[in-house]
């Protein structure tokens, strides 16, 4: 047996050392610019604030609202956050350099894919339709309808996808204009009222299926939901790096038909040139405790390490490819 000397020293030891690990563990206090409070961008901070907690007791991940998307990136370009959720084709414009960027932005590497289920979903007042043989969102270029068509306000890139929606059946806002119908451009909280109204005939948006604003509009008009066609959605996706989508005949009790859309995606972005050791970090705490970001929403249900890692639009960091290859992905 040992020694009391020795059991004594044996245990200071161990607190010794027990005291340089809780020293020298590793924490994060790091930024995260998302979009207005309240959205699910806000709820995705907090998940993702949770995950890294998880993984690393007494770090922080402090959620900042912006503008959106389109002013993350040049947020995460000068450095004023640290991770920034961007959609897509957000992403594809900047480092493109096509508006509202002046110059390509090319300082951004993916480090998670967060959703792909925000389709745009082209709805259509049920009467104005029936009135105009109206069954796929083509027939408004091959009818030269006189649409009334609202938009996502000018500035939100749902607004710019939907204007190369219609630039790809041929049916520019302009060339509407000389049909006798306009593009209108109104915030997502604006266009059921205006589609009760009788303002507007269509809505073109990206939103979550079955989201509230739509079951709210369903509930006060008949509505119906137009397909586009194959070559209409590969225009898109190829000018944008964006994906199809169907949505589902089960997905709306109003329609029974799977309907081929578009869809924008969010991804979760960090700079090119961000410390290897604290991507990686973050990247596995995000794939450790994915539940902690499926818990925040149920729309977040689906999400995945799989899904994480499968973004396209710009390249994964180096560091974040590690960790996926390392679970499989």
């Amino acid at each position: 047996m040992r020694s009391s000397f020795a059991r004594g020293l044996a245990a200071a030891t161990m607190l010794v050392l027990g005291a340089t690990s809780a020293a020298t563990a590793q924490t994060y206090n790091l930024t995260l610019c998302g979009a207005s409070p309240g959205g699910l961008w806000s709820l995705l901070g907090a998940g993702i604030d949770a995950a890294v907690k998880k993984s690393f007791p007494g770090s922080t991940i402090t959620y900042q609202t912006s503008g959106g998307g389109l002013a993350n990136v040049a947020l995460l370009n000068q450095k004023k956050c640290d991770l920034a959720i961007i959609h897509d084709a957000e992403a594809k414009a900047a480092i493109t350099g096509r508006p509202p960027f002046k110059t390509p932005i090319d300082s951004m590497a993916t480090i998670a894919q967060l959703y792909t289920w925000a389709p745009m979903q082209v709805i259509v007042n049920a009467d104005y339709a029936k009135e105009h043989g109206l069954t796929t969102f083509e027939d408004i270029a091959a009818k030269k309808l006189p649409a009334q068509i609202v938009l996502n306000r000018r500035g939100n890139i749902a607004s710019s996808v939907g204007e190369s929606m219609l630039d790809a059946i041929g049916a520019s806002p302009d060339t509407i204009e000389s049909w006798g119908g306009n593009v209108q451009y109104a915030a997502s909280s604006e266009q059921g009222d205006l589609m009760r109204d009788r303002r507007a005939d269509i809505l073109i948006n990206s939103l979550f299926v079955n989201h509230s604003s739509i079951r709210e509009l369903a509930s006060a008009i008949d509505v119906v939901l137009l397909p586009i066609t194959d070559a209409t959605a590969k225009k898109v996706v190829d000018e944008w790096d964006i994906q199809p989508f169907i949505i589902s005949a089960e997905a709306y009790d109003w329609n029974d038909h799977d309907t081929l859309t578009v869809t924008l995606s969010a991804q979760l972005f960090v700079r090119k040139d961000a410390d290897d050791k604290m991507v990686a970090d973050i990247t596995k705490a995000l794939t450790d405790n994915a539940a902690e970001l499926q818990g925040v929403h149920k729309a977040m249900a689906p999400l995945d390490v799989k899904l994480m890692s499968a973004a396209k639009a710009v390249p994964y960091h180096p560091a974040a490819v590690e960790i996926y290859k390392n679970a499989g992905h």
